[in-house]
């Protein structure tokens, strides 16, 4: 890997450390950062975790989860002074400073060398040190990778392992998505070696439902998803009361998308959720149908090419009424592709 050589250089004495990840962590960021932060700790540096936000309780058997600082949990006074006094701030799997909201602008002027870690495109220009790569399945992947190219191997253990395990099997959709390659299956094989049971947290992240949850998803399903058969797109949108009706909490409504993308006739599928601050979009697609240039394009959003996010400041009506009018630009296109996913050979 490109940058490794630097990376040893700036690590080669122990240093104080900071680790961020996006508002808001998925299994990919807060695996990544605590796998990450369990290496360098073995490694004799000090180190901290700070996420901009909470994130869902199906993900708190990580180990390192008890040591994380929540920014916005009123960790501000304490994130701002760790950061200020930190050598290195590393910025995982977020290529824009602004995905950490209030404490991107921290970080940006921090004294400390910044390095990025990332698989998501067109990352901001802020890191000393860049390790972004677009085509890696996850950003647990890189974090595994870089473990290696330090020649460090001998760090990585089961708790590591663990943490790396959840972001790939989050991040590949349960290794069914196209980034599912070779390198995802023989990481894998290396981390089983480390003795992760990989049932345990596959069940740990995907069968931790709650009651209200799951009757949550069946309201939503049953009373929401809309299908536009002529655009082969299927959408959710919720507004902040139904949320409230149902108590949601953080990670609640995620993986409610690929409901809606599983739908044998849609090609892209979206859910619109009214928020405190705004609306928040996530998009989904299949084949070659770029949802990362649409929420680029329309929705001040990006990601990856079958998974981006959005928002919009309009009202959840006027969103939802957006997304529709814009369809039709895309219509030829979503048929295309529509045809492509039904040939194999």
């Amino acid at each position: 890997m490109r940058n490794l050589q630097d990376l040893k250089e700036l690590l080669s004495s122990p240093k104080k450390i900071v680790i961020t990840t996006h508002h808001k962590p998925d299994a990919d960021a807060l695996g990544s950062s605590l796998a990450l932060w369990g290496y360098l700790r073995k490694k004799k540096h000090e180190v901290k975790v700070i996420t901009p936000t909470d994130y869902p309780t199906f993900l708190n058997w990580m180990n390192g989860n008890d040591e994380v600082i929540i920014f916005n949990k009123g960790n501000e006074a304490l994130s701002q002074k760790l950061v200020d006094e930190a050598d290195v701030v590393f910025c995982l799997d977020f290529s824009a400073l602004s995905r950490i909201n209030e404490l991107g602008e921290i970080i940006r002027k921090a004294s400390a060398k910044k390095v990025l870690i990332d698989h998501h495109l067109e990352p901001e220009d802020f890191a000393d040190i860049n390790f972004s790569d677009t085509g890696a399945a996850a950003t647990a992947v890189l974090i595994y990778k870089i473990i290696i190219g330090m020649g460090d191997r001998e760090h990585l253990d089961t708790c590591i392992g663990e943490c790396i395990y959840a972001g790939i099997m989050t991040d590949t959709g349960s290794f069914r998505h196209p980034s599912t390659n070779k390198e995802v299956h023989l990481i894998i094989a290396e981390l089983i070696n480390l003795a992760v049971d990989i049932s345990k947290i596959h069940r740990l992240i995907y069968d931790n439902n709650t009651e209200t949850r799951l009757k949550f998803l069946g309201y939503a399903l049953l009373n929401k998803l809309v299908v536009i058969p002529e655009y082969y797109t299927s959408y959710i949108a919720i507004s902040a009361a139904e949320l409230n009706k149902f108590d949601s909490q953080t990670g609640d409504t995620e993986g409610l998308v690929n409901y809606a993308l599983s739908l044998e006739t849609v090609v892209m599928a979206a859910v619109i959720i009214e928020r405190e601050d705004a609306v928040k979009i996530s998009f989904r697609s299949k084949g070659e149908f770029s949802v990362n240039e649409f929420a680029r394009k329309h929705f001040e959003g990006g990601g990856h090419r079958n998974a981006a996010g959005g928002k919009s400041s309009l009202s959840l009506e006027e969103t939802v009424k957006k997304f529709k009018e814009v369809l039709p630009l895309y219509k030829e296109e979503l048929n295309q592709h529509y045809k492509a996913e039904k040939l194999i050979c």
